[in-house]
């Protein structure tokens, strides 16, 4: 199957299938795909309330013929919009990452808080964002991924979705992260430094992320111990 918006549809339709929590994993394409309950709905052809007693379980699970008209509406709207995700998942398809660079990037069957994956990591939140959930992550040294990435290519780290926790590694101050983000269009949710103090941080770090409207956190965890802690998160 070499066709992205094929290999796409069969992504969603079957996490949305095999999920212990279907409802919440229609939420969470949705959200990945920036489009809102009215707007899907309106493409169903069903009222907003049906598509939010699903995502909640106060319907009962859907079955595969709504799955695929959700996973159909879902890519209809991309498209009138531009196809940008799609465009995105397509780049990702022919992603090979060193397993050097990129330590770990998994796509969450929910929505998560930022608030409970900070917890699970251990980590303080520096500066708010605008956006208070993801719904994945990504863990790069962030020397060799700086070092090694093109900027054209920076995008395949978000695997996909923005929507996500961008996490450094490798890192003293967190300069290099927050200068390389500046220049990288859309950002990430949220940006983790991994292995240093508040009081090693950059000080111009905040005010970037602020600009940038990305929360920042920090953690004390090494490398090994942030992918042990996120192994089976959430």
């Amino acid at each position: 199957m070499d066709d992205p918006r094929e290999r796409l549809a069969e992504r969603i339709a079957g996490e949305v299938t095999l999920s212990q929590h279907p409802g919440g994993t229609l939420k969470k394409w949705r959200t990945d795909f920036e489009i809102s309950q009215t707007d899907l709905a309106n493409e169903l052809g069903v009222s907003p309330s049906v598509v939010s007693d699903y995502e909640s379980g106060r319907r009962e699970s859907p079955g595969t013929d709504l799955v695929a008209r959700f996973v159909s509406a879902l890519l209809t709207i991309d498209d009138s919009r531009g196809g940008d995700h799609l465009r995105q998942f397509a780049r990702v398809l022919s992603a090979g990452f060193d397993s050097d660079v990129v330590l770990d990037l998994r796509e969450y069957p929910r929505t998560v808080d930022l608030e409970t994956f900070y917890e699970q990591v251990e980590a303080t939140e520096v500066v708010s964002g605008d956006r208070s959930t993801v719904s994945g992550h990504t863990v790069i040294d962030s020397i060799r991924a700086i070092g090694e990435l093109p900027s054209e290519e920076f995008y395949r780290l978000y695997g996909q979705s923005t929507n996500r926790v961008l996490g450094f590694t490798n890192v003293t101050r967190g300069e290099s992260p927050l200068v390389a983000l500046r220049v990288v269009n859309p950002k990430p949710n949220a940006v983790l430094l991994a292995g240093l103090e508040e009081d090693d941080l950059w000080e111009h770090a905040p005010d970037l992320a602020r600009r940038d409207g990305v929360s920042l956190a920090i953690t004390n965890l090494d490398a090994e111990r942030l992918r042990s802690r996120l192994t089976d998160f959430p």
